[in-house]
């Protein structure tokens, strides 16, 4: 490893000493004063606004022609924000500029319109007031109809332009202002009756002071009425046709049907005021001006595919909400009205408070889902104390009360307060209704819940309620950078919640307001107005400037990305406001110190000890101010990439120069850390931090072998390389330049620091976050790679995204291997690439392949070919990544079970349509050949299938593996593998057995067993059918025995396997019969015999007393009557008690001896556990002879002690005393005496504790026992002496 110290050095002090970018623009130095640096030098102020970009430099020239030609205080400048398509647009002169306002500014596409000469021509242009904005625009969006969270990925917009002239009324429309030939623009005019048109104050009333403020701020908006606001949807079903609505100062709303063929105008509702049955009793239209005040869009986005849409109206003292309805025809009916101003506090503003004189509401908005309206709102109040008047600003937030119907001619309450209503400035300077009227209210922007109010004077102030109380944050330039012109919100990222404030200035461009300026730069609400003006209560204006020392006619800094290269401090003021201990800065400044004196003179003298002191080391993963350095390294921002050239900027050489300067600089940081012994130290203490350093490294090689791949893409695009997959609209594109795009654009919303920057230089730039490269293929990848393309064009998308992110890992394994001994122990740690987010993104692209191959059968065999090698490719690395999380949680001892079965579900369903697409190969290559013999072809499919087959055998994807052995009919290659893939449970040998047995080859099965001894016997614990003919291979004789015996006896009913040649055959019996059973009980006993154990002959008399009871059972089956019960279980084996019981339920005579022959033949547990059922078999056999009738015969006959002894052997008593307890009595194990002894113990009597503890016991409770009792006890007496005097009838005894 070359430790490059002489350029090495030379690199470390350029990059540290690099100075500061500055404006190009001398316009923009001029205008922008230079912010003071804080004592931190580079850490910019966290509550100054951050500037976004320029205009187009064809705005800049446009407003400096416009400026020449006129005065200066003459000449208006309008503008303003679309939030819905991210659009920005400035009317200048006659001319329209509309770009996107997320776009860098060196690559903003401008769209220029020229207005009408005729709409001009009747408009008044000059600035007069507050309203120098006389024009109302409205964008279409064509695209789609949902939030834009990727709109840097479309090559195209397609957007249409409403533009109306308040004054005039006059409408044009553009219906496609992003079409390649352009369009014109179609205009409607007001006719002469509709503009003279004017309305009187409905109930005749005056307001309060408005004598007084005509007389001191004239009047305007005479003689004529006004549009005050305008909203425009999308037509379903239609072609770039849209409806727009307009509200006018006459309480008219107004109608346009806009197609590119025309306008239709019509006026909906002659007086919205009227449409209430509501009287507030205040001034509701004043002359010909103020209300209705605004409209809005219930929801911002809606479908193509729904037929309705609601809107919401302001008046001046209720909200009002109407529902468009597009098809069959276009009809405008209202749904319902709720009063805001009225005399129930409950409902919103109570009006006729004392001193309270006039309530304006003046704008309202809605939240993204419908639910949540907010109403800005000013009161004109009077003290009574020192007769001072004062205006009161104010948010009232309305929500839709729960399980509220919405329909038709809605009379109830369908709106409550969602929380108390929130001052804003509670004493401000009274200001003319044409200041009111200009301002404007905007939602949405973090923090979350924060409001933001546009004044006409060019002034934003956004409003954030903030630990219980309200905080205001006040962006206003000075006024040679000229007005606010409007506000919007970055769009939401993945998270759903919208970004930071931006802000549309007259002359300085776009700005933003971070989140953490507005939580700390925010005051409380000062005692002054909105507008620039100062406040009319003087006794307040030093608390005044001490509250808003930010505000006034303080430029705020220009503080942009240049300030990056201070690190991560500006991070946290887009992700909170929680600050670093003085500790972490104290150490982080000490090791920047001792690095930086380690690139000048190559020393680390102390240098450990003293980090040790400063608490270096007690931080672990991320916040290790080791990890934060390294960081800051990686993601060091270029200062001289910023160009004018756009998308050149990937191709230029400076990009390749400046990652080669991070990559040796990160070196030189790694040899620090040896040199100094703080390697030691992390790898020992904090083997986390390290790991991330070192990932840090990864990834920069990964950045850089990817950057060296988008300039070989270029090259080959400009040189016609693959240009049967291109498009002309996409020669200067590609899939992967798109991705780029996206991660670069993410970061950019998601830290307004990076606005100013372009999106390939924030990616190349931010290089510790490459794993957004694969969230933004998770999320995304439908606006890279579009369905409606060519099958041919999303093909080769599809294998640029995979060879991207193929490098990428390749890369990192590089870099792995070659800095191995500098890694720690890595046992544990999850590396990058194997976190859900990279892994994720990896099965998103390979699933989208995946679904090509199935579904392009149509497709020539080089796209094939292409789509295949770059699929196999890329299932390695995802294989590799899933493999490598799963490892580090078996290593952690935690759970896994699931990671296991996303591993096992996506490696089987890549590798198998892989595999069926070599088949696919191989038939093509066949049949092209020219011999076109059978060994040709597995000859070919042995070539194609060699990587695969590796791929399959390194990460156990055994059904692969014996497809390919299959196929190619090599059993030597089935070997080897498995012998070479011994993982878990034997590996592939387990697998392979598992499917011979599956498809009943058991003789090739027990062949392969004779090479995979041990392998075979774990497999054939489950399939004892079979192991014991292994076992006797191996000569394990006592073993096969016992497998043979436990055969016999089991009762699964299935355990026989059927061969092969049985299933075709049609012979195939699965149930095995009680001969089958025999027969494996005698196998058993000669293989006990053959290993002559020291307890064969144990292992003998168990099995020949199995053998025994199983012909019970036969003899059994045989006496019983057939029956359904017979027919159920004469070919099941019968477990002992079974029999037994089977017998008692019978009433058979014979089998009432039969059972005292099962007890004996099974074990001295089993007649222990199975007392009762013995007692119970007494029972019976007692039973079974008249015993009232023997004993009158006794009597009567007078029977000798021979007669007596010939008629007793003949009762079942007699024989089963003679069996259980006789000399000759045969069983296993102990004797019966040792559960049920033949006689009562000496003294034991009737009715003590255990009366049924022998066979006599049982007998006395029998109910011939009190006078044929002697009779029955001589019975099983004589029986349990008598050696050959009792002749047993041939055929009873269970022993023949």
């Amino acid at each position: 490893m070359s430790n490059g110290c002489g350029r090495g050095e030379q690199i470390g002090i350029m990059i540290c000493n690099l100075r500061k970018f500055e404006p190009s623009e001398k316009k923009k130095t001029k205008r922008i004063p230079p912010a003071n640096k804080s004592d931190k030098g580079d850490e910019i102020d966290p509550i100054k606004p951050v500037f976004v970009g320029e205009f187009p430099q064809i705005v800049h020239d446009e407003q400096a022609s416009f400026l020449q030609r006129r005065v200066p205080a003459d000449a208006c400048i309008s503008g303003g924000m679309d939030k819905g398509t991210c659009l920005s647009w400035i009317i200048c002169g006659n001319k329209i500029f509309i770009w996107s306002y997320l776009s860098f500014a060196a690559s903003k596409k401008c769209i220029s319109l020229e207005i009408p000469s005729d709409v001009l021509e009747n408009a008044e242009l000059g600035r007069n007031s507050y309203h120098c904005n006389t024009w109302l625009l409205s964008v279409v969006n064509w695209d789609n109809t949902s939030k834009v969270t990727n709109r840097v990925a479309k090559h195209r917009y397609s957007a249409g332009i409403v533009l109306c002239n308040q004054k005039t009324r006059a409408v044009s429309y553009w219906s496609d202002i992003f079409a390649d030939a352009g369009t014109a623009a179609v205009t409607s005019f007001a006719s002469s009756d509709e503009s003279l048109v004017t309305s009187s104050p409905i109930d005749g009333k005056t307001t309060p002071n408005r004598q007084q403020q005509r007389n001191r701020h004239g009047t305007s908006f005479t003689g004529s009425s006004f549009f005050n606001s305008l909203i425009a949807s999308a037509v379903p079903g239609s072609q770039n046709a849209c409806v727009a609505l307009a509200c006018c100062s006459t309480g008219e709303l107004w109608q346009f049907y806009c197609s590119p063929s025309g306008i239709q105008r019509n006026r909906v509702y002659q007086n919205i005021q009227n449409l209430s049955s509501q009287d507030t009793g205040i001034g509701q239209l004043v002359g010909n001006k103020g209300y209705p005040r605004s409209m809005i869009w219930r929801l911002p986005y809606f479908s193509l595919s729904d037929s309705n849409r609601q809107f919401f109206l302001l008046t001046d003292h209720e909200i009002q909400c109407f529902n468009i309805k597009y098809v069959p025809d276009l009809e405008v009916s209202k749904l319902w009205s709720q009063e805001i101003v009225g005399s129930d506090a409950d409902l919103g503003i109570k009006k006729d408070l004392a001193g309270q004189k006039r309530i304006w509401p003046l704008d309202l908005q809605v939240d993204d889902h419908g639910k949540v309206i907010t109403v800005l709102v000013a009161t004109f109040c009077k003290d009574r104390v020192s007769s001072s008047s004062y205006t009161q600003y104010s948010l009232l937030t309305m929500q839709y009360m729960s399980e509220v119907s919405t329909s038709s001619d809605v009379h109830e309450r369908v709106l409550e307060k969602k929380a108390p209503i929130q001052v804003i400035i509670p004493k401000a300077r009274v200001e003319d209704e044409d200041f009111l009227f200009s301002m404007r209210l905007r939602a949405g922007g973090k923090p979350s819940g924060s409001t933001i109010i546009l004044s006409g004077e060019g002034t934003a102030t956004v409003s954030h309620y903030y630990r219980n109380s309200t905080r205001l944050y006040q962006f206003d330039l000075p006024y040679d950078a000229g007005k606010v012109l409007d506000a919007s919100v970055l769009p939401s990222t993945d998270d759903g919640e919208d970004g930071a404030w931006v802000v549309l200035t007259e002359k300085a461009g776009i700005w933003a307001i971070p989140e953490k300026a507005v939580v700390l730069g925010g005051v409380e609400p000062p005692e002054r107005s909105l507008s620039r003006k100062g406040s009319s209560n003087e006794g307040s204006a030093q608390e005044e400037r001490r509250n808003l020392m930010f505000a006034g006619n303080i430029a705020p800094r220009r503080a942009s990305s240049d300030a990056w290269d201070a690190g991560d401090r500006q991070m946290t003021g887009m992700t909170g406001i929680t600050r670093r201990t003085a500790q972490d800065e104290e150490s982080e400044a000490l090791l920047g110190q001792y690095f930086h004196e380690f690139l000048i003179s190559g020393k680390v003298d102390g240098s450990l000890e003293k980090l040790k002191s400063s608490g270096a080391f007690e931080r672990d993963g991320e916040t290790n101010v080791f990890v934060r350095t390294s960081k800051s390294i990686v993601d060091t921002l270029a200062k001289h990439w910023t160009t004018t050239r756009g998308a050149e900027i990937v191709a230029m050489g400076i990009i390749s120069a400046q990652l080669m300067d991070k990559h040796q600089k990160h070196e030189k940081f790694l040899q620090f850390l040896a040199l100094s012994k703080c390697h030691e130290e992390l790898c020992s203490g904090q083997r986390h931090s390290l790991q991330i350093i070192l990932e840090h490294g990864e990834k920069l090689s990964a950045i850089i072998q990817l950057r060296e791949l988008q300039h070989m893409i270029s090259q080959n695009r400009s040189t016609g390389v693959g240009s049967k997959h291109s498009s002309s609209e996409n020669q200067v594109s590609g899939a992967l330049w798109d991705l780029i795009q996206l991660v670069g654009e993410k970061a950019r919303r998601n830290t307004v620091l990076l606005m100013d920057r372009d999106n390939a230089e924030v990616f190349y730039s931010k290089v510790s976050d490459l794993e957004q490269v694969f969230y933004c293929l998770e999320r995304h990848l439908e606006y890279i790679i579009s369905l409606e393309q060519p099958v041919q064009f999303q093909i080769h998308r599809a294998c640029e995204l995979s060879n991207a992110c193929v490098t990428i890992f390749r890369a990192a394994m590089d870099y792995k291997n070659e800095y191995h001994l500098w890694y720690p122990p890595l046992e544990g740690l999850t590396p990058w690439y194997c976190q859900l987010v990279v892994r994720n993104g990896l099965w998103s692209i390979a699933s989208f392949m995946l679904q090509l191959l199935r579904e392009s059968s149509e497709l020539d065999m080089s796209a094939k070919s292409e789509l295949y090698s770059h699929l196999e490719a890329l299932t390695e690395v995802l294989l590799e990544a899933s493999s490598g999380v799963i490892t580090a949680k078996m290593e952690r001892g935690e759970e896994h079970k699931g990671l296991l079965n996303e591993y096992w579900s996506r490696r089987d369903a890549l590798l198998d349509s892989l595999y069926q697409q070599v088949k696919g190969f191989v038939e093509a290559q066949h049949q092209d050949a020219t011999d076109g013999i059978e060994g040709n072809k597995e000859e070919i499919l042995r070539k194609l299938s060699s990587s695969l087959l590796s791929t399959a055998k390194r990460h156990e994807g055994y059904q692969t593996m014996w497809n390919i052995c299959c196929d190619l009919n090599d059993s030597g290659l089935l070997r080897n593998l498995m012998h070479e893939s011994m993982g878990p449970r034997c590996g592939f040998s387990y697998f392979v057995f598992k499917q011979l047995y599956e498809k009943k080859q058991f003789s090739k099965l027990l062949r392969l067993g004779e090479e995979f001894q041990e392998e075979l016997s774990i497999f054939l614990n489950h399939y004892r059918d079979l192991l014991w003919l292994h076992e006797v291979f191996l000569h394990q004789f006592s073993a096969a025995s016992e497998t043979l015996h436990v055969l016999a006896l089991s009762q699964d009913e299935s355990f026989i396997s059927t061969t092969e040649d049985e299933i075709n055959s049609d012979h195939a019996n699965s149930i095995p019969t009680l001969t089958d059973r025999r027969r494996f009980l005698n196998l058993s006993k000669i293989a006990a015999f053959a290993g002559k154990d020291a307890d064969s002959q144990t292992k003998v008399n168990r099995i020949e007393a199995d053998l025994k009871i199983l012909r019970l059972q036969e003899e059994i089956m045989e006496v019983l009557p057939s029956d359904d019960t017979k027919r159920h279980v004469e070919k099941q084996l019968l477990r002992p008690e079974e029999l037994i019981e089977l017998c008692l339920k019978s009433g058979s005579k014979e089998l009432a001896l039969h059972v005292f022959d099962v007890f004996a033949w099974t074990s001295s547990s089993f007649r222990k556990s199975h007392k009762t059922l013995l007692e119970e078999c007494w029972k019976n056999a007692a039973d079974q002879d008249p015993w009232s009738e023997l004993y009158e015969a006794s009597i009567n006959e007078g029977w000798s002690d021979e007669e007596t002894l010939h008629q007793l052997s003949r009762t079942i008593l007699f024989q089963a005393s003679s069996r259980c307890y006789g000399p000759k009595a045969e069983t296993i194990e102990d004797r019966f005496e040792e559960v049920l002894p033949l006689r009562q113990e000496t003294g034991e009597v009737a009715g003590t504790k255990d009366t049924r503890s022998s066979v006599e016991a049982i007998l006395m409770q029998h109910r011939d026992f009190p006078y044929a009792g002697k009779l029955m006890l001589t019975a099983i007496m004589l029986g349990c002496v008598q050696e050959e005097h009792v002749k047993i009838e041939e055929g009873v005894s269970p022993m023949v």
